[in-house]
């Protein structure tokens, strides 16, 4: 087993391959980042580090893990848009305020799966996130509110 090399030695040797390997992983606008970001998780685990007998694809790796941390961030980071699009806000019809009364007399997760779906039009998956449960719970929780609307509104 090699002895580890001070640190400042390490990168000396190899931020150029690092650089490298994070300009095409990340492209030139990211790399600076990444870089130092790899380096500095270097920093952190090189006193616990046991093997020094592969330094280079240690750090290698390191660099690839920080590229794939900065792909996800940038696949989270809000996209600037010319202007915001206008979405129309619910405003029920008073026509059917004899319905909306009865969607408010469903017990709560049947009244809140049908508010979900047609009040904002969302798909069953975020209904059920919503609703904190899976599903299909939250498609059975929509049916058997709609199944009671209908038979009170006959």
């Amino acid at each position: 087993m090699a002895e580890l090399p001070p640190f400042q030695t390490l990168i000396d040797e190899h931020a150029t391959e690092v650089m490298a390997v994070l300009r095409g992983a990340v492209g030139r606008d990211g790399a600076e980042d990444a870089f130092q970001e790899t380096f500095l998780a270097a920093l952190r685990a090189y006193p616990s580090l046991r093997d020094a007998d592969n330094l280079r694809g240690w750090l290698v790796t390191i660099a690839h893990r920080k590229a794939i941390d900065h792909h996800r961030a940038r696949g989270r980071a809000p996209v600037p848009v010319s202007a915001v699009r206008e979405e129309a806000v619910f405003d029920p019809d008073p026509a059917d305020g004899e319905v909306w009364r009865s969607v408010a007399m469903l017990p709560p997760k049947q009244r809140a799966a049908v508010t979900l779906r047609f009040a904002s039009d969302l798909p069953h998956e975020e209904i059920a996130a919503a609703l904190g449960c899976s599903p299909e719970a939250a498609r059975r929780s929509l049916h058997e509110g709609l199944k009671r609307l209908r038979k009170e509104l006959a």
